[in-house]
């Protein structure tokens, strides 16, 4: 089975277009999103629509802690600076789609595979996994051999051996990787809608259960009309620059 691994997708249109369109070209049999489908971004209504289209198909959703935050009972402590947006963002989307976001499952199970967002030693409570410490945390609490989480907007592979020796690196666009069974994985495959690695091009990933091979991609798309669509939208200018410096 080979898995198209999308995540926080952060109303982008543009990159969301784009990322699908190259995904569909490389194919694949299931779509895993892995939450934060809106805030920052300008067309939130649009990618809800988009996800739910693709949940309606088969695609296997999580929740992110932007979706999450949408809810009067959120666990997500949002940072100041995201509140314009947020309160924006909830006043685009109906209720109904405010309640599918909110009702999203925190973690799920494809193959040997499990999907969070943040991480999957505490998904609920949006801790993000900043080094080798935290995968390895994430990896212990998982039964499954390889994890796959959102949430840090930058592309990333961890490992960790049966004897506890951890390791990491970055990967190449476009190049397969063979994810060896004597060690345990956690991939993160990088933001569709807001990178954050110098490199504005959109982010996500490709995994084959039956060849535990694993493939991290960049996609370039129109990230000016992106930007202009978040200033005339009214939403700081900082979220536009974002998109275009990659940061």
């Amino acid at each position: 089975m080979k898995i198209a691994l999308l995540s926080d997708l952060h109303a982008n249109r543009q990159a969301v277009e784009a990322v699908w369109q190259h995904a569909q070209e490389q194919g694949f049999d299931q779509l895993v999103m892995l939450g934060d489908y809106v805030d920052y971004g300008a067309d939130p209504v649009w990618v809800v629509e988009f996800a739910q289209a693709r949940e309606a198909e088969g695609a296997v959703l999580v929740r992110g802690n932007h979706d999450d935050a949408l809810s009067a009972e959120t666990t997500s402590k949002m940072s100041s600076h995201v509140a314009p947006s947020l309160e924006w963002t909830f006043a685009q989307l109906s209720q109904m789609q405010r309640e599918w976001l909110t009702a999203l499952p925190l973690t799920a199970e494809v193959g040997p595979c499990l999907m969070a967002h943040a991480n999957a030693h505490n998904p609920a409570h949006w801790e993000y996994l900043q080094g080798r410490s935290e995968a390895s945390r994430s990896l212990m609490a998982s039964q499954q051999p390889f994890v796959f989480c959102g949430h840090v907007h930058q592309q990333c592979l961890y490992h960790l051996s049966n004897l506890g020796k951890s390791g990491e690196f970055i990967p190449v666009d476009g190049v397969p990787i063979s994810l060896s069974p004597a060690r345990r994985w956690l991939a993160i495959p990088g933001s569709v809608g807001q990178p954050r690695d110098g490199n504005p091009a959109a982010c996500y990933a490709t995994f084959d259960t039956g060849s535990a091979t694993l493939t991290f991609f960049r996609v370039p798309y129109d990230h000016d009309t992106a930007a202009q669509r978040i200033v005339d939208a009214g939403l700081p200018v900082s979220y536009a620059q974002r998109l275009i410096h990659g940061r």
